[in-house]
């Protein structure tokens, strides 16, 4: 295809050149010339959009890829705007994709899987069943962007690739020259404007996130909305949903910005057990997150789904697929048949879509009554898909099964009412015998549907089983058995729980006060997030950031001081049981983890100042706590260092083989790099910390936070390089 130069009404731009942040993470440069969009984190549109912006002709791609949680190049919606609202290769012009050479070829590969799925090749060796793939392949074909002799675009062809040569580029009037990492000068003439990237050091989402105030409580099932508009909605989040079962939840996909809206709604981390993911889409598909979480989160799809979904974060990070599959675990589905997940049936069926999608419906029994919540997932409109199965695209029973779907009884039906190309109709719902239908991918009902069905909002919450307090019972053993390290004993749990009372608090509430007495209580955090708040008598500093499963008040009963040392916030609506303090106590002393609890409890905190960890949560600091030990040396003393710890300096000076050491570096069995060991000797004293090499090693497999941590600080020693980067790689192989 012919590409032309993007051309601006000569009233478009005026005078000095403009520069406006349509989200943290990017800069869009405008002047007489064109447009420049430098940075594309997630939902960048939605800020463009609020921004008035009309348009944008070159993308710069930025050096760093990943920060405050969030991948930073997400160019499938600006594409999309490029095409199917400004209009782009209608004109005849493509768009200009800028950045090093290894980066263009990651992110056009990234957009090969996410917006033409999977080849024939790639479906032949991950082994789909052949009825399968020739429909997915016939629906990918049917619904890509294709030019005015009906042929497929490949993806190559929505750009002009203009790779960094020397650290600079020509393009049109502007030339782009790339100053350091993440910073970048656009020029005209004799005119630079300088675009530091840097200066963003929080990613957030470019609409307000409403957070709730009031605490919901657990439910036996239920859903809650964490988004339900579509990636054109410039002020509510994508569509993502957190199904509670029995108090434990399994996202319906993974939207941008996910632990800002998990924070929203009160659900921590901890609390996330799985993700069922439908496919690919930006708007659905942003894993990253994941990769960070304290426990290793279960994703639950079908094989091929996956395998593009671990290239498609591999892609986006730079890193080889191997490396980041370690942060996940795969929970194989296959379309139609039935899968137990822990008491919660799961059935996953195909939908029509542009790339491979499935949706599923989840259901229990619950005496001796089935509830049910059917996910469509993203599907095209029914007339749509029986005119694909007239032409022999897609199978009948996959539109049979379709139908049902819309005419069945479910205690909640969520259905996909987007319209457009590749989106559904929320008339297909309309002989639904549904007790509830509500529709994603919608902004606005019709005035024909809007007495009939509702829209999934962000912060609403479809309750099909109400909880009761027996549903915390299996979640005060789950955590306490995490924080102890070991099976919780049966007869000491009873006791606890015999005496254990629930409690709510809104958000912003303090739970604890600094120097009251204990009044005899101790706290586990079962929902939320709460932050430990300590006043010097001049100000106010966040000693730490907890969540559910840590405890709070178990210091002042093992160490018998009967006094809070420091206050506790509510920082979202948060949900606690609170058991007896003389009991939690005995438990601790008769069962000898006084010891073992007293020596966690001091090393913690330096733990948490160091560098290489102090970004981690309280959950896995905890963990590391319980594989520490400490090695004060004395002035004079010294200690050899072998290849079986990996050990930091905390405080103090010392030498290893007559270097000096620093806080900043690692020793003696290094994660990721060869050992450094030898003779450590510190002149006028130190502390060191020392991890077992092989329980490290199992507790980073356990705690993808911690894996990712300990990879991206061997990344940051340009003398120790890694050998999980990823190189230039082509669009389809």
């Amino acid at each position: 295809m012919a590409s032309k130069p993007l051309q601006f009404p000569a009233s478009a731009f005026v005078g000095e050149p403009n520069v406006i942040q349509p989200c943290h993470g990017s800069r869009l440069y405008e002047d007489d010339h064109g447009a420049i969009l430098v940075g594309q984190p997630p939902e960048v549109l939605k800020g463009l959009l609020i921004n008035g912006v009309s348009n944008f002709d070159t993308l710069v791609l930025p050096d760093v890829k990943e920060k405050d949680g969030s991948l930073l190049n997400s160019l499938e919606f600006p594409l999309y705007f490029f095409l199917f609202v400004s209009r782009g290769l209608e004109q005849g012009r493509r768009l200009n994709l800028v950045g090093e050479a290894v980066d263009i070829s990651q992110v056009l590969r990234l957009l090969r899987i996410t917006l033409f799925g999977p080849t024939r090749k790639e479906l032949r060796d991950w082994g789909t069943e052949p009825e399968l793939a020739k429909e997915w392949i016939a629906a990918c074909e049917e619904l890509a962007v294709k030019n005015s002799n009906g042929e497929i675009i490949p993806v190559e062809d929505f750009f002009n690739q203009v790779p960094f040569e020397n650290g600079a580029v020509k393009i049109g009037e502007h030339s782009i020259t790339h100053v350091g990492p993440d910073i970048f000068e656009i020029g005209v003439g004799t005119q630079n404007t300088r675009i530091d990237l840097n200066d963003d050091v929080k990613i957030d989402p470019p609409y307000q996130v409403v957070n709730d105030y009031v605490p919901g409580g657990l439910v036996k099932m239920g859903v809650e909305v964490l988004g339900g508009a579509s990636g054109f909605t410039p002020t509510e989040p994508c569509t993502g949903l957190a199904l509670c079962y029995n108090g434990e939840y399994l996202l319906v996909d993974c939207i941008p910005f996910l632990d800002q809206h998990l924070f929203a709604r009160g659900i921590s981390r901890n609390q996330v057990a799985a993700v069922f993911l439908t496919h690919l889409h930006d708007d659905h598909s942003a894993l990253f997150p994941l990769m960070q979480m304290p426990q290793r989160v279960d994703v639950i799809t079908t094989r091929e789904i996956f395998t593009m979904a671990m290239e498609k974060v591999a892609c986006g990070l730079g890193w080889k697929v191997d490396a980041v599959q370690e942060h996940f675990k795969l929970v194989e589905v296959k379309p139609g048949d039935r899968f137990n997940y822990f008491g919660l049936t799961i059935e996953p069926h195909v939908t029509v879509h542009s790339i491979p999608t499935i949706g599923a419906t989840f259901s229990t029994v619950h005496r001796g009554i089935k509830r049910n919540i059917c996910v469509v997932g993203d599907n095209n409109s029914m007339t749509s898909i029986f005119d694909m199965t007239r032409r022999g695209l897609i199978r009948s029973s996959t539109a049979r099964n379709l139908e049902r779907l819309y005419h069945d009884r479910y205690s909640l039906l969520v259905a996909d009412g987007g319209a457009g190309a590749i989106h559904g109709d929320p008339a297909d719902a309309l002989k639904s015998a549904s007790d509830r239908v509500v529709f994603v991918h919608v902004e606005k009902l019709t005035n024909e549907f809007d007495t009939t069905f509702s829209l999934a909002t962000s912060g609403k919450r479809y309750t099909i089983l109400e909880g009761d307090p027996a549903i915390y019972t299996s979640q005060i053993n789950h955590y306490l058995t995490n924080w102890l390290g070991r099976p919780f004993p049966n007869r000491w749990m009873r006791s606890l729980l015999s005496e254990e009372e629930i409690r709510r608090y809104n958000t912003d509430d303090v739970i604890l006060v600094q120097d009251a007495s204990t009044l005899g209580y101790v706290y586990l955090v079962l929902t939320g997030y709460c932050e430990v708040v300590r006043h010097d008598g001049k100000q106010l500093h966040v000693e730490a950031r907890l969540q559910a499963g840590d405890i709070l008040g178990e210091m002042a009963v093992i160490t018998g001081s009967g006094v809070r040392n420091a206050s506790v916030v509510a920082r979202t609506p948060v949900t606690v049981c609170v058991f007896s303090e003389e009991t939690f106590r005995s438990f601790i002393i008769k069962e000898g983890f006084q010891e073992k609890l007293m020596r966690q409890w001091s090393l913690r905190p330096f733990i948490a100042r160091q560098p290489q960890l102090k970004h981690l949560t309280s959950t896995v600091l905890e963990k590391l706590s319980a594989i520490a030990e400490s090695c004060d040396l004395a002035a004079g003393d010294g200690i050899e260092l072998g290849d079986t710890h990996w050990c930091l300096l905390t405080e103090g000076d010392a030498e290893l083989n007559g270097r000096s050491m620093s806080p900043y570096e690692d020793y003696g069995l290094r994660p990721f790099a060869a050992s450094c060991g030898g003779h450590i000797a510190s002149k006028f004293g130190c502390k060191l910390l020392l991890f077992n090499g092989k329980r490290l090693d199992r507790l980073r497999l356990e705690c993808p936070q911690l894996n990712y941590s300990l990879r991206k600080m061997r990344m940051q020693h340009p003398r120790q390089p890694v050998d999980w980067l990823l190189g230039e790689v082509s669009v389809l192989e």
